[in-house]
């Protein structure tokens, strides 16, 4: 297959470039890195960005910014960070990248343990993560041409534990490899509409 990993050069993007790309050709996207590179935050600039990728079988979603702050500082424009980037850069990828896919491709998006699993100071990666699962599930059941539609689900990573750990207390960290290996599931499998949680 030849899949599109888009925020290849993050933690969880490399994990996925290197489980995906024993087996099949990958296109590395970045908004500052890659064999191509576009702002997943501009419907035009995907779409120009999908016009240089051509033609390809599966994508990966694996980036997304939102801001940690407690729900006392939270106002519009702190949510709208969430909103803009992870939430709607992901849709937009979907809705846009659906002129490109071959049939029966398959789209795979992140949302993250926040959607279930919520903690002081991520009110907004809760609020993204949880509309993006529901999104994917009610995308599944329209999507033409025999696309299918899922969503994984990591909790606190190993790798970035040192960073983020703090806003997590009490959680277990997984690995980006293990959690790489629920977006195999996602593109080599046949299921869609799924939450895939790794945790």
């Amino acid at each position: 297959m030849r899949i599109v990993v888009v925020g290849a050069s993050g933690t969880i993007g490399r994990a996925v470039v290197a489980e995906l790309g024993q087996r099949h050709e990958i296109v590395e996207v970045g908004r500052n890195s890659g064999k191509v590179r576009f702002d997943a935050t501009d419907p035009a600039s995907i779409r120009a960005g999908l016009e240089l990728v051509g033609t390809f079988d599966a994508i990966v979603a694996t980036f997304g910014s939102v801001k940690f702050a407690p729900l006392a500082e939270m106002d519009a424009a702190g949510y709208g960070i969430g909103l803009a980037d992870k939430l709607m850069g992901q849709v937009n990828l979907v809705l846009i990248g659906r002129e490109f896919i071959a049939d029966g491709g398959s789209f795979t998006l992140t949302s993250g343990i926040l959607s279930r699993d919520p903690v002081a100071g991520g009110s907004s990666a809760s609020m993204v993560n949880g509309a993006l699962e529901a999104w994917v599930q009610a995308a599944a059941i329209e999507l033409p041409r025999g696309l299918r539609i899922n969503c994984v689900c990591p909790g606190l990573l190993e790798e970035t534990a040192v960073s983020f750990g703090a806003f997590f207390p009490g959680h277990v960290p997984v690995s980006s490899a293990r959690v790489a290996k629920a977006y195999a599931k996602s593109v080599e499998g046949r299921l869609t509409g799924r939450v895939f949680e790794v945790f």
